[in-house]
């Protein structure tokens, strides 16, 4: 059985690895954090999820290249990609239901004229300069990033496409980003906002920040979600060209951070988090007996895990190094990655 388990998890993909690690880490923090979901609960999930994978991988769920859909997902991260696999297995349609994942992180980085090759490689060279990333993955980027545009221009005429984007600035400037690649398409499009229908459909206050983006959605409720919208109307003409007009004003802009704010995308400075970690290190030094050195991993954790907008642990790293540079941190390591050095506040 050992081996069995083994075997089927070599041969996942990234976004079923990811979708399963993510949707596990989110039920152990509702057990800490709720007190109607109870240990037994967690384990019977627990077992649920470990069955439903099994099965859902044991009858295969890679389609061949060239069989025909009636229906293309696009959706913006690994988590959320692999999570609607799942449910589309669940549901019988995964033979006619395909998923494409644009797994990027279009909160960060360079949006400058992204549609031409000019602009991709202008975004490729300020992540190579700017975040650290595995050799691995730096060297795929402008493969995994061309491969998936070419997917989308692959898709024939006739069939329907649905796009997830969550109230966040990544999912909304891809969103606006796929849709100037789709431009002169006549595709039927319909576009599912998935914090919009989640806060809806299971009465969640607009106060929250869950969920920050559509990765956080566990699968029986993203399944609940599509069941809700799968006949959903399609943007109409009008809707497409606003928000093509709202990316052809992003791709001139030379910012390299957006945040979401008042249902907008608003490009901000590089350094808009920075004060905002200077005060989670000064609460953090508040905790231990004198202010002494912190792993910057832990820095860095605490401003993920309290901040309201979807940005990466990369990017906050990156503002980190830059406040070492400032003068703002000493450090002590070397910071070729977060778990190899400490920080504290000057």
């Amino acid at each position: 059985m050992i081996d069995e388990l083994k075997r089927i998890l070599n041969n996942s993909s990234n976004d079923e690895m990811k979708s399963l690690l993510l949707q596990t880490f989110l039920r152990l923090k509702m057990l800490e954090e709720s007190n109607r979901y109870t240990e037994s609960e967690f384990i019977i999930d627990l077992k649920k999820t470990y069955h439903e994978f099994l099965h859902y991988k044991s009858n295969g769920t890679k389609a061949k290249d060239n069989k025909s859909y009636k229906n293309v997902h696009i959706l913006f991260d690994a988590s959320s990609s692999g999570t609607l696999k799942r449910v589309l297995h669940e549901m019988k349609l995964h033979e006619e239901e395909n998923v494409i994942s644009f797994s990027d992180l279009f909160s960060i980085g360079p949006m400058w004229r992204l549609h031409e090759n000019t602009g991709v490689k202008h975004r490729y060279e300020w992540i190579k300069n700017h975040l650290i990333y595995d050799d691995d993955c730096l060297d795929q980027y402008l493969f995994h990033f061309n491969n998936t545009i070419s997917m989308i221009n692959a898709i024939p005429k006739n069939i329907r496409i649905t796009i997830w984007a969550g109230e966040n600035a990544h999912e909304q400037t891809a969103l606006r980003f796929v849709l100037y690649l789709l431009r002169e398409r006549n595709n039927e499009i319909s576009l599912i906002n998935s914090t919009e229908q989640l806060k809806s459909q299971f009465n969640i206050p607009d106060t929250e920040s869950y969920p920050l983006h559509t990765g956080e959605i566990i699968p029986e409720k993203l399944r609940f979600i599509y069941e809700k919208n799968r006949n959903g109307s399609s943007l109409s003409q009008e809707q497409r060209k606003i928000l093509e007009e709202e990316w052809q004003h992003l791709s001139t802009t030379k910012e390299v951070l957006r945040i979401w704010q008042y249902k907008m995308i608003k490009s901000v400075d590089e350094s808009y988090f920075d004060e905002y970690i200077i005060n989670k290190a000064k609460k953090l030094h508040k905790q231990q007996k004198s202010k002494e050195f912190m792993k910057s991993a832990r820095l860095i954790g605490e401003v993920i895990g309290y901040l309201d907008q979807y940005i990466s642990d990369e990017y906050i790293e990156y503002r980190v190094r830059q406040l070492i540079m400032n003068g703002i941190f000493e450090i002590k390591g070397v910071p070729k990655a977060m778990r190899f050095y400490s920080i504290k506040l000057r």
